[in-house]
């Protein structure tokens, strides 16, 4: 099985803030599916959140649509 040699090589500071990008992703979707949030505002938040956290893993499913729960 070959590793991706970005997940292979990620410390720890690299995974917090991965683990922090998603955390909160997660509550801005789940603002979005309550209607808290406009989907302008929620794509407005997620440029803020790939900002301050930088994430590996985050960047690449950016801007992607998921089913909300």
């Amino acid at each position: 099985m070959t590793v991706s040699k970005a997940v292979e090589h990620i410390n720890n500071e690299q995974f917090r803030a991965e683990r922090l990008y998603q955390m909160s992703l997660f509550i801005a979707k789940t603002m979005l599916g309550k209607g808290i949030v406009s989907e302008a505002e929620y794509r407005q938040i997620d440029t803020i959140l790939l900002g301050k956290y930088r994430p590996i893993l985050g960047s690449l499913l950016a801007g992607k649509s998921y089913i909300l729960f």
